[in-house]
């Protein structure tokens, strides 16, 4: 088993995959990779939507704010990782633990609500496509990508405080890569049983109603889209609405499987690569997803390289 320090008095140790010192070193190389497309694929995707007129629509407003809430909330965990996977040293002060714990439960609490804004979104556009442009004003979507920052940030302070505050009696062993609030709380030294039951009530709300209102969003583009004759129809709905449906599967399929399961098994390391696959390799294809399968973006990435190709030549 990998050295663990358990010398600085105070820091926490962060176990991670310690038991398993062969994996860390390919763990070490896919985080990296992932990490590092995460950064260049998110910039890309925030800077193409702000550079070309003609993604400025609520859709890609949505995408832009998702794509800063991905980038940020794998900032907040993956450099952590990578320092403790490369060094035999597993410690994490506890000021930067109640950071971490602090801005990724922000940005994955708002990530929840505001794939639920961008399904309400695809709804609009679907279902009441006379209306659309009116009714999404942006006085409404800046007021909608509003409330999912605030819910997420609502969350993280009162969960986070509260978790925080629990008396641990010296336990400063976290079996996880991340300081999380299922972990920390397994730190406590007290009956935890009203933390539990917290936890679970906040699951319910900011995971499992979000997830509600995005299947009732699609069943009802489902049943618009049964109604339309046309294949060009079709396809078009389905190309505007598909991206979109499949971010919202790898993220709720993973995080929901660790937020909502039995508390006894979360301390295996099935909950370990379950929390890495939404925290690490979710971000990454988030913007493949966004770019392989959507035409607008690829075809603003070429007007974007066509200009500046012009330019270039005018200069020459």
């Amino acid at each position: 088993m990998t050295m663990i320090n358990e010398s600085l008095a105070g820091d926490f140790i962060l176990v991670g995959f310690s038991d398993h010192p062969q994996l860390e070193k390919i763990l070490f190389a896919v985080v990296l990779i992932s990490y590092l497309l995460t950064l260049v694929g998110n910039t890309a995707i925030i800077l193409i939507s702000y550079l070309d007129p003609m993604l400025h629509t609520p859709m890609y407003y949505f995408l832009t704010h998702l794509s800063f809430v991905d980038l940020c909330f794998t900032t907040s965990i993956a450099p952590q990782l990578l320092w403790n996977l490369r060094g035999p040293y597993k410690t994490i002060s506890p000021t930067g633990c109640a950071i971490q714990l602090y801005v990724s439960l922000a940005l994955g609490s708002t990530e929840c609500v505001l794939l639920a804004v961008m399904a309400f979104d695809r709804y609009a556009a679907v279902c009441r496509p006379l209306h659309y442009a009116t009714g999404m004003h942006s006085r409404l979507c800046q007021s909608l990508v509003g409330m999912a920052w605030l819910s997420g940030v609502g969350n993280t302070l009162i969960q986070g405080t509260i978790t925080l505050r629990l008396p641990r009696c010296g336990n400063r062993r976290i079996y996880h890569f991340i300081c999380e609030v299922p972990a920390m709380v397994k730190l406590a030294c007290v009956n935890i049983h009203a933390n539990e039951v917290q936890l679970f009530m906040a699951s319910l709300v900011l995971l499992l109603l979000p997830l509600t209102l995005i299947l009732i969003s699609y069943g009802c583009i489902a049943q618009a889209v049964m109604r339309i004759r046309s294949a060009q129809a079709w396809r078009k709905a389905l190309g505007t609405c598909g991206s979109h449906l499949l971010v919202v599967t790898l993220f709720y399929g993973t995080i929901t499987a660790v937020y909502i399961q039995p508390n006894s098994s979360y301390a295996h390391s099935q909950g370990k690569f379950i929390t890495l696959l939404y925290t690490i390799v979710t971000p990454t294809l988030n913007p493949l997803i966004y770019t392989l399968r959507n035409k607008d973006v690829k075809g603003a990435l070429r007007r974007l390289v066509q200009k500046d190709r012009a330019q270039q030549s005018e200069k020459l």
